[in-house]
């Protein structure tokens, strides 16, 4: 169902390719799942109650981590699970120095048939290893790094995430750290693998809608041939200080645009969003391409694409009563939106992403224009959001739900 984004170069520019080929370290030993090593926490620590602060503020990881080593000169050593601890590198270590790390955010779900399950891991695998390849960090199966995520799940999940807690989920966020110790400038020598699941709190209420600040021609977030669709650490810190500048303005996060035509790219770190009426009448889900590689090819966003191009479709009527949806992938600016605003067109905006799921946009202020958008005024998008949790918290059967055996 849709597309399966199963090769990492469907995540990277064509021209990277011959690049990717050319610095690409030969791995004599590959990461290797089966190789796994236990080393169980003699220690394990309580869950904490779910008013707790430190999880409240993601500071709560669970029992153990995944690590795992690698040389040029040796590749991959046999990964190893062992009690969640600080991990140690060298004040000259490639990732300090040169933000040469990448990461994936993913999560594993309690359904409430009591069985858990992760969200379509094999994208998000595929799409780390396309980042790795990106900033010249060591190849790996992607399959392999899913059996190890698999395996965390399999020892943590039943105490940290029981039945009990039937529609809550774990955060897992596997990185990849170039820790060669060289400080010159060069690709990485030594690289650390490390996969780690921190408690991930659920939502305490309805969400009451985003406020969003367009960014200035001042700040970008991503360029053509930049890193602005591989999910590489150094995308992030820049980021921070327009992202206060839109606290101290009242609003959430910042609404990325590029070029002097206001491009709207990304939210924050989701992916956007728009519902709106065309000149033509028909009703049309948009959000911006990612075949200009300036954006994150979300999973939560590409899942999205697929659900409503293959269930609200001018030739299915999956629900009744519900107007058909057209989709489209295509380049839009903040003009218009303002424009589509003073038409009456605009019938919703919402942003999408792992950590944020599904959250819809109430508001967006570009310089002295403000933009109040409506929520619930055509239900696509509460459809949309009610199909995704069925599949992630096992309401509907789906190949997208990889069930995760547990001890």
């Amino acid at each position: 169902m849709g597309r399966n984004f199963q090769d990492a170069n469907d995540f990277l520019p064509p021209a990277f390719e011959r690049m990717v080929t050319a610095n690409a370290w030969s791995t004599s030993s590959p990461l290797d799942a089966s190789r796994l090593k236990l080393k169980l926490t003699t220690s394990p620590k309580d869950v904490p109650p779910p008013d707790s602060k430190d999880l409240l503020a993601h500071k709560v990881c669970t029992d153990h981590m995944i690590v795992g080593r690698w040389t040029s000169e040796k590749g991959w050593a046999d990964p190893e699970m062992v009690p969640f601890a600080p991990i140690s590198f060298l004040p000259t270590a490639s990732v300090l120095h040169y933000s040469t790390s990448c990461f994936e955010g993913m999560k594993v779900y309690r359904g409430f048939d009591g069985k858990l399950r992760l969200f379509r891991p094999e994208y998000n695998c595929a799409r780390m290893l396309a980042s790795a390849r990106r900033i010249c960090l060591p190849e790996f199966d992607p399959k392999e790094l899913l059996k190890l995520i698999k395996k965390l799940c399999e020892v943590d999940g039943p105490k940290w995430l029981p039945k009990s807690r039937h529609g809550e989920s774990l955060y897992i966020r596997p990185t990849l750290i170039g820790s060669d110790s060289s400080l010159g400038f060069q690709v990485p020598h030594e690289a650390l693998l490390v996969i780690l699941v921190s408690y991930w709190p659920a939502p305490t209420g309805p969400s009451k809608g985003l406020r969003l600040l367009c960014s200035g021609e001042e700040a970008v977030r991503s360029w053509p041939g930049g890193t602005g669709s591989a999910k590489v650490s150094g995308n992030y810190a820049p980021s921070l200080l327009v992202h206060g500048e839109a606290k101290r303005h009242g609003c959430d996060q910042v609404l990325w645009l590029f070029g002097p035509e206001g491009y709207i790219t990304e939210a924050g770190s989701a992916n956007f969003f728009v519902v709106w009426r065309c000149p033509q009448g028909k009703l049309q889900l948009v959000t911006a391409p990612l075949s200009d590689h300036l954006i994150l090819a979300g999973v939560t966003r590409q899942s999205v694409l697929d659900l409503a191009r293959e269930r609200l479709g001018e030739s299915i009527v999956a629900i009744s009563g519900c107007e058909p949806l057209e989709v489209i992938e295509r380049r839009f600016t903040v003009s218009d939106l303002v424009e589509a605003t003073q038409r009456g067109s605009l019938v919703g905006a919402f942003v999408v992403g792992t950590a944020c799921f599904m959250q819809p946009v109430v508001h967006v202020q570009n310089d002295n224009t403000e933009i109040a958008i409506a929520q619930d005024k055509v239900p696509h998008v509460e459809i949309l959001r009610k199909w995704m949790k069925d599949i992630m918290f096992g309401g509907e059967d789906n190949i997208w739900a990889d069930e995760v055996a547990e001890e």
